[in-house]
């Protein structure tokens, strides 16, 4: 006959879990738009959709601004920065990264 036992031994410290999250923050120089008939509301979605602070009606005054003939800066996410640079040479927007 065998008889065994079985006991949970709790580790002396408990487990933690660290994560540690990196966010880099690209800032954009939007400087001017060429196109000769602008989009204004694609200029807009461009720029509520990678802005890391911008809302639709922020993103909207900005395109305003923009075309009028004044630079914008814009704050977005590195992950994002292929993506939107690609989309801003797309709507014919001269831009500049600013360090």
């Amino acid at each position: 006959m065998v008889l065994a036992s079985f006991r949970w031994i709790s580790p002396p410290v408990p487990y933690i879990n660290l994560f540690i999250i990196i966010i880099i923050i690209m800032k954009i120089n939007l400087l001017s738009c060429d196109a000769q008939r602008p989009d204004r509301r694609a200029i807009s979605k461009c720029i509520a959709e990678f802005s890391s602070s911008s809302d639709e009606a922020l993103s909207n005054e900005l395109t305003d601004i923009l075309l009028e003939g004044d630079a914008v800066v814009i704050e977005m996410k590195d992950k994002n920065s292929g993506s939107a640079l690609r989309a801003f040479r797309k709507l014919d927007l001269d831009y500049e990264i600013i360090e």
